[in-house]
């Protein structure tokens, strides 16, 4: 079949890189695309969220499967564009409609759909744009950390955590007053800070039934030790040692059941991945948050480690014959380190020639940030190249990943030098 996936980033050239791989893969397409993906697919020069476009290309090339890779198109609903026009609604596609990428979109909605349906998460209150004072007055009640939230998309910084209550205030003023982050703070949450270890679960739905992807944990945070601010993930780990079987049906009974079930019982058409941001209290997880996508950079490592054909599991998913699939996992340890540009995530320079790509053989390289320019490729955003590589244990992981990045360079790049050394130690 003839197949194509949305996006332009790490995670589209990991999905680019299974996909490819399957039997059932005729052609593939990746809309816009990066250099990397360039190399097993054919990218098309067609905005995320142009749709029109979208639906006119697939039309041309007898698209039978799209893959919607980043949450814009789907908070913007590409899904329900294409279920309303007749020669595009038989397209198969995986990804959520409008209402259900509001578990992503808005994390109020998200909220109060965790409440409706008795799913464990923090304690939290939304303010609007005009309750500064009352946000400011609230958080005098709590105790610290406190942890804000802007209410719609904001490439994953839209977090503030702060131990500091003058910090927290001046933090939800420019959220809501300043619109620090545009229309995406117009609402903000004030939440309570759980005090745990951070893991990302993985769910593929068709909205009846699920399949578990393996599970994978992140590093937000821009400095090593978890310091400075947030960014759009610097590196990622699976499997998660702590998420032992015991753990993990925890999950799976008080929190993926009920999601699955609460999509359902709420008639919302959900085709597609749901990722589940959870921390680990005194082993009992909590929900800190939903988004309506695979997460980046954990799909890098998590494709490492999904042994099936990942098309068979993408078309039963679109089709909603889910339910006899089974997962089949690689037990090796992956570790995923992303490359990114001196200054992110504030200013950074782009158009930086990249070498050495050919010498990093220890380990699988995404490219995220880039582009071809004649021969070159050179660097494009700030996330720019995700590492990516397998061991036998969580340490020879680490090392092969760091082995290939020590072969690669460009001016002013920057990496955090202690992915995985938490689960280490």
């Amino acid at each position: 079949m003839n197949i194509l996936i949305i996006g332009n980033g790490g995670r589209e050239h990991a999905f680019a890189w299974k996909i490819s791989q399957s039997p059932k893969c005729n052609k593939l397409f990746v809309a816009p695309g990066n250099a990397g993906t360039s190399l097993i697919a054919t990218n098309v020069p067609i905005a995320v969220d142009d749709f029109r476009q979208l639906g006119s290309f697939c039309l041309e090339q007898t698209i039978n499967l799209i893959l919607v890779g980043p949450e814009v198109p789907l908070v913007k609903g590409i899904r329900d564009y294409f279920s309303a026009d007749e020669k595009l609604k038989n397209i198969l596609m995986v990804g959520p409609d409008k209402t259900g990428a509001q578990l992503e979109g808005s994390k109020d909605f998200s909220k109060q759909f965790m409440l409706r349906h008795n799913i464990p998460t923090a304690k939290a209150k939304t303010f609007f744009s005009n309750q500064s004072k009352e946000a400011s007055l609230y958080l005098e009640n709590l105790q610290p950390p406190f942890v804000l939230k802007a209410d719609g998309l904001a490439a994953g910084k839209g977090v503030v955590i702060s131990s500091s209550l003058n910090e927290a205030k001046l933090a939800v003023r420019e959220m809501l007053e300043e619109k620090k982050f545009g229309k995406a703070s117009a609402k903000v949450l004030i939440e309570e800070f759980l005090d745990g270890i951070e893991l990302s679960v993985f769910v593929l739905t068709d909205g009846k039934d699920y399949v578990l992807l393996p599970e994978a944990k992140d590093y937000k945070r821009i400095g090593d030790g978890d310091t400075g601010p947030n960014t759009g993930g610097m590196g990622s780990v699976s499997p998660v040692p702590f998420a032992d079987q015991t753990f993990m049906k925890k999950v799976e009974e008080k929190i993926v059941k009920p999601t699955v079930n609460g999509l359902k019982k709420e008639n919302v058409e959900y085709k597609g991945f749901v990722f589940i941001g959870l921390m680990n209290v005194k082993g009992e997880p909590y929900v800190i948050e939903y988004n309506a996508r695979m997460g980046d950079p954990e799909t890098q490592s998590v494709m490492m480690r999904i042994k099936n054909d990942f098309v068979e599991l993408l078309i039963a998913c679109a089709m909603g014959e889910l339910k006899n699939q089974k997962i089949e996992i690689d037990p090796s340890y992956v570790t995923t380190v992303v490359m990114a540009a001196g200054g992110y995530p504030d200013y950074y320079e782009k158009g930086k020639i990249i070498s050495g790509l050919t010498n990093a053989t220890t380990a699988q390289v995404f490219y995220a940030g880039t582009k071809r320019s004649g021969e070159e490729i050179i660097t494009d955003g700030g996330r720019v190249l995700a590492v990516t590589a397998k061991g036998l244990s969580l340490r020879e992981a680490k090392q092969n990943a760091y082995k290939a990045i020590n072969e690669i360079q460009w001016e002013g790049k920057y990496f955090r030098k202690d992915i995985g050394d938490d689960l280490l130690s």
